[in-house]
C-alpha cells in the first residue's frame, strides 16, 4: 500500500497516512479541523536500465524455450534442395 503525505491549510501540520488506491482522500486536519491538502512527495521507486524489454533482464540457465534459428540456418533449411543431372543412360542411335 502507498504511503501519502498530506499537510493542512491552516495549521500547517504535515504528516504521512498508509492507504488503499480505493481509499478516499483525507479532508479533514486531525489536530485543526482545518482542509487538507494532499503533497506530492519524492517516491523511492526508481526505474533504471534502457526499457522493459525481454532483452534487458538475463535468461535463467536451462531454460526450456526453443533456441531461434538464424536467417542463414533457415534459409538453408528451407531452400529446395538442387537437382543433379542424371547421365543419359539411354542407348538411342540417330542414324
Amino acid at each position: 500500500m502507498p504511503i501519502y503525505e498530506y499537510r493542512c491549510d491552516r495549521c500547517g501540520h504535515q504528516f504521512e497516512v498508509i492507504q488503499k488506491f480505493s481509499d478516499n482522500p483525507l479532508e479533514v486536519c486531525e489536530q485543526c479541523q482545518g482542509h487538507l491538502s494532499k503533497l506530492v512527495s519524492q517516491t523511492s521507486f526508481q526505474l533504471k536500465g534502457s526499457g522493459w524489454y525481454i532483452t534487458d533482464y538475463a535468461r535463467k540457465s536451462g531454460s526450456n524455450a526453443p533456441a531461434k534459428e538464424t536467417k542463414s540456418e533457415t534459409k538453408t533449411a528451407d531452400a529446395p534442395k538442387a537437382s543433379t543431372p542424371k547421365a543419359d543412360t539411354s542407348t538411342s542411335s540417330a542414324k
